[in-house]
């Protein structure tokens, strides 16, 4: 964890420096690759020793692939071979070590680097081995057209600014950035002439830089003080269990649920932070005419914490992982794509019981909050006091909902799992079950997208 912070703090200085004295007007697009890269390959050997070889081996192995394998298999390819090294990893991870949290834990890079492979690889399968109808509007505008080279595949892949922490991003976006296109980019989609603007602006970072140290910090002395006083191992407490009433122990569960999450509001902001300093991370300008830095943001604190629907509280809660399982599994999914995108979210994270749990369980509330939201949500839309009532109790059934689901996520194993759920009685478990029994089920939006997207595509073959 000192390693990490450190390393982090030291990115953050280096962003500054690095958009500073090697913007795109002083320095080439190869000098900035290279910068990127080298310190990245530092402070991965920094915080993992030799553990950070794992990291260049998959990285190799799929720039092989990525040169080798047809243009129809690549991205299937890279899948295999890049989940399948990390899920070696993480099964070592257990066996060798036991559910221990190592100082030597490489496999949260790892995991960031598995995304960045296979995104590489779906969109460079896009851009190359299908025709442009085939292809949604996002996919279309992420396609890559070539093959990148291995100075820019190094520096996408292990680039200083989010080696440690990710987050993952698109190849077309970094590029972009490391070009000096990406602000340019998005700031040509606003009519500037309009606004009383002679020329584009220049947007400067600092502000939301600044902004999300804000956050760090606060995230960070929650953590200190919030985290430890209510570690989730005492809601399976023997006397705790035996003294408290089923109501209180739901509540007990949603604050030691709140207090788990500063150490990842502090990682996923700090993280964010170093790519704004570096002066990426710009996705435009909002409805007020304000700069916006969330291209790369992984959460939304408001939204999360205000959250009425179990989609919306994932949607908003590390925000670019639910990207990378939209573009490389939803949206590619033949059948059932909410199952294998809780599945592959579930295999990604790890082999810990804990995850499969949490994940399968995802799966059956999700799909029960869809059920409710369809054939219920309409009949409160009618007055204002009923769409408050509804929001209210939505709010509270999404924040116990969710606080059930991860608390496996956080305990890892399969007996404190059990005894966890058996101390609720399965409730929200028999309740989905429940409910998905009694209430139809509307087709889902993915299956007729799906559907119309074939349609379009046998009429334009047919013409």
């Amino acid at each position: 964890q000192i390693n990490f912070v450190a390393c982090q703090l030291f990115a953050l200085l280096a962003a500054f420096w690095f958009r500073i004295y090697l913007s795109p007007s002083h320095a080439s697009s190869a000098v900035r690759h290279a910068f990127a890269t080298l310190f990245g390959i530092y402070f991965a050997v920094f915080c993992f020793g030799w553990y950070s070889i794992h990291l260049f081996v998959l990285v190799m192995m799929n720039y092989g692939i990525m040169n080798m394998a047809s243009i129809p298999n690549i991205h299937r390819y890279s899948f295999v071979v890049a989940m399948g090294y990390l899920t070696l990893c993480h099964i070592s991870r257990i066996y060798i070590f036991h559910y221990g949290i190592l100082t030597t834990d490489f496999s949260g890079p790892l995991m960031i680097i598995t995304q960045k492979i296979t995104t590489l690889a779906c969109q460079l399968h896009d851009g190359i081995g299908r025709q442009a109808e085939e292809l949604t509007a996002e996919q279309n505008r992420l396609a890559v057209k070539s093959r990148p080279s291995l100075l820019e595949y190094l520096s996408y892949l292990l680039n200083f600014m989010s080696i440690i922490a990710g987050p993952c991003s698109n190849y077309k976006d970094y590029i972009a950035f490391i070009e000096g296109r990406h602000v340019h980019m998005k700031l040509l989609e606003v009519n500037w002439k309009q606004k009383g603007y002679d020329r584009l602006p220049d947007p400067s970072p600092t502000g939301a830089v600044m902004y999300k140290l804000c956050i760090t910090l606060v995230s960070l002395i929650l953590f200190l003080t919030l985290t430890k006083n209510f570690p989730m191992e005492y809601i399976i407490d023997n006397e705790f269990l035996d003294k408290t009433p089923f109501l209180s122990r739901l509540g007990y569960l949603y604050v030691v649920t709140q207090a788990a999450k500063p150490k990842y509001y502090f990682a996923w902001t700090l993280a964010d932070a170093v790519n704004n300093a570096a002066g990426y991370g710009f996705s435009g300008v909002d409805e007020r005419g304000t700069f916006r830095w969330d291209l790369l943001s992984n959460l939304n604190i408001w939204n999360i914490e205000t959250a009425t629907s179990f989609k919306m509280y994932l949607e908003n809660w590390n925000i670019q992982t639910a990207a990378w399982l939209k573009r490389v599994c939803y949206d590619r999914a033949p059948w059932y794509p909410t199952a294998l995108t809780f599945i592959l979210s579930a295999l990604w994270h790890g082999i810990y019981p804990g995850y499969y749990f949490t994940f399968l369980t995802g799966i059956l509330i999700t799909l029960a909050a869809r059920a409710i939201r369809n054939n219920c949500r309409h009949y409160f839309l009618s007055s204002v006091p009923l769409k408050i009532a509804y929001d209210v109790a939505t709010w509270v059934v999404t924040q116990l909902a969710v606080s059930y689901t991860v608390a496996p996520f956080v305990m890892l194993a399969v007996e404190p799992t059990i005894k966890f759920y058996k101390s609720v009685y399965f409730h929200m478990h028999i309740l989905s079950i429940l409910v998905l029994l009694l209430l139809p089920i509307r087709p889902q939006a993915h299956s007729t997208r799906r559907a119309q997207n074939q349609a379009m595509l046998n009429s334009v073959k047919s013409k």
